[in-house]
């Protein structure tokens, strides 16, 4: 059965309008955005409810949400990739990777789990959060690959023989972990602008571009998207 979002709304930590639910069978607090999130605003939450998840005061979280149009610094970011540094803001973060790009139409999803409950292994949760993109993509007939070398989950446009196919990358993945409590995680491109992507080499991969769901001609919408990515989750992280 679908996950449908709660009816009663509230006014969330960082001033935003969010639903939220905590599923007795996955025992994991969803929060939901109805409006852009300020990026500093997010970054603040997230850094309090690692610290209170630690402390065992607050439930793991997954928290969906769209951000206004600006650009992020990982850990490994180079300054000669960041293309048009006065288009967007440019926020430095915590999270390892290069820049990228989030904006309206794209659903990020910030996770802050608690690995001492599952199994400490780093490379593991990594490979979760892509198999959990790729599920979630599965829901809408989509293909989302792996690719060695290449962070993000990737999509195959045209026939293998045809000399003008390629690969796009649909979905981004940037992880911190702080005494085994996860920050940030993924962002799957449902209808962004992807002209926004041109201020940026996107994780510091020039010779391949970026797509949606809507560029693939997947009319979902953001609450299709959630409900796919809440059943993947439970598919992929359940206990």
């Amino acid at each position: 059965m679908a996950w449908r979002r709660p009816h009663k709304n509230g006014m969330n930590d960082t001033g935003t309008i969010a639903t939220q639910d905590v599923n007795p069978r996955d025992d994991v607090e969803w929060r939901i955005s109805d409006t852009p999130v300020p990026y500093l605003d997010a970054l603040a939450f997230m850094e309090q409810r690692a610290a209170d998840i630690r402390a065992g005061t607050a439930p793991e979280t997954v928290w969906l949400l769209e951000h206004p149009p600006l650009y992020t610094a990982g850990t490994s970011a180079d300054p000669v990739e960041l293309l048009d540094a006065h288009r967007f803001p440019v926020y430095e973060t915590g999270r390892g990777g290069r820049y990228t790009y989030h904006g309206p139409g794209q659903r990020v999803a910030y996770v802050m789990l608690d690995l001492r409950k599952r199994g400490q292994d780093v490379r593991k949760y990594v490979c979760d959060l892509e198999e959990w993109v790729i599920r979630t993509l599965m829901g809408f007939n989509v293909i989302g690959e792996r690719r060695d070398g290449r962070v993000g989950i990737w999509v195959k446009r045209g026939a293998p023989s045809n000399p003008i196919a390629r690969e796009d990358k649909i979905a981004a993945i940037g992880v911190r972990i702080r005494r085994w409590v996860t920050f940030h995680g993924i962002s799957i491109n449902v209808e962004p602008d992807l002209e926004h992507f041109s201020g940026i080499v996107p994780c510091g991969i020039g010779e391949h571009g970026v797509t949606s769901l809507w560029d693939l001609g997947v009319t979902a919408t953001m609450p299709d998207v959630d409900n796919q990515l809440r059943e993947s989750f439970r598919d992929v992280f359940g206990r």
